[in-house]
């Protein structure tokens, strides 16, 4: 089946009352057969139907055994950092999310949980930069805001041979254009909010992985800090999933155009965008994604000019 149908498509249901599209079990709690067994399900913090579908539908698409999702992308970040002890280490991209850099050093210094950031599009530098306390690989491909990119596959022999978790946000291509599992990452973050949503109405995060072990582990955070999704924002992006090959397509289309147009006006200094011929990772980039996102980013060089643009446009998704 191919990815495009399965977006559509959430295989079984199992609702009791043959429903063709998701319900919303919007409740706090669920009757138990009897006083002494608990069903599927007991407290929406613990789990959720409505969740639970849009969890195996994510795995899914990943080409994973398991996901949770979360009430925000830092929330899942936050859920796998917790597996990490004081002493322990990471490693990660020098490009990366404002939010997560915030994660990274203002709250996980308070555990005694160091961090190391390095170019994450250097494979020499990454092993150079890994010690005995080194505990995570944490990149982004591309990078939120330079676009830059990175060797999964190489990346994920690096960490495989100093037994390390290889962690890969995949928020900017979504599983249409880039399935890190499949090149050797150990689990895959989203903040669904951006392109697996695709509404702008729902903020949600989840964490994807074959490794049964981990997956156990993040469940445990997730329920343990109430972090998981609620069952009609669960539904909300459900709902959203259903678009999202053929949005993903055209804003790959479109995006190219304007980063080719881009780089014709004289008075934009730098165009970022791994389509194009002349980025840095665009051959890598060829190799292990099958499109190069809607996110660009360009510098004009003069700090005015690029205020009076920003302040000028009309359509800024």
């Amino acid at each position: 089946m191919k990815l495009s149908t399965r977006c559509v498509h959430f295989g079984d249901l199992s609702d009791p009352y043959g429903a063709t599209t998701p319900p919303i079990y919007q409740t706090a709690t669920f009757r138990q057969p009897t006083a002494s067994e608990v069903g599927e399900f007991d407290y929406t913090r613990s789990g959720n139907p409505t969740r639970s579908l849009l969890e195996r539908h994510l795995a899914a698409l990943e080409g994973g055994a398991y996901a949770c999702a979360f009430a925000s992308g830092m929330a899942a970040i936050t859920a796998l950092t917790r597996r990490l002890n004081s002493g322990d280490e990471i490693i990660a991209g020098d490009d990366l999310y404002g939010g997560t850099v915030r994660l990274l050093e203002q709250v996980l210094p308070r555990h005694a949980i160091a961090v190391r950031y390095v170019d994450a599009a250097n494979l020499d530098a990454v092993r150079a930069a890994l010690t005995q306390r080194t505990k995570l690989i944490l990149v982004e491909t591309p990078t939120n805001p330079l676009l830059r990119i990175c060797d999964i596959r190489g990346l994920s022999q690096v960490a495989s041979a100093a037994n390390v978790l290889f962690a890969v946000d995949n928020s900017i291509l979504s599983p249409v254009l880039q399935r890190p599992l499949d090149l050797g990452a150990d689990v895959v973050i989203h903040s669904a909010t951006k392109s697996l949503c695709g509404h702008s109405d729902v903020t949600a995060g989840a964490l994807i992985t074959n490794d049964p072990s981990l997956h156990e582990q993040i469940a445990f955070q997730q329920n343990a800090e109430g972090a998981g999704l609620s069952p009609f924002e669960s539904w909300l992006l459900l709902r959203g999933l259903k678009t999202l090959a053929i949005r993903v397509k055209q804003q790959n289309e479109s995006a190219n155009k304007v980063a080719e147009f881009l780089e014709t006006q004289p008075r934009i200094k730098k165009v970022y965008y791994p389509g194009l011929k002349d980025h840095p990772g665009h051959e890598v980039h060829r190799g292990q994604a099958q499109g190069d996102g809607s996110v660009i980013s360009f510098t004009t060089g003069d700090p005015e000019m690029s205020a009076k643009l920003v302040e000028a446009t009309k359509l800024f998704a």
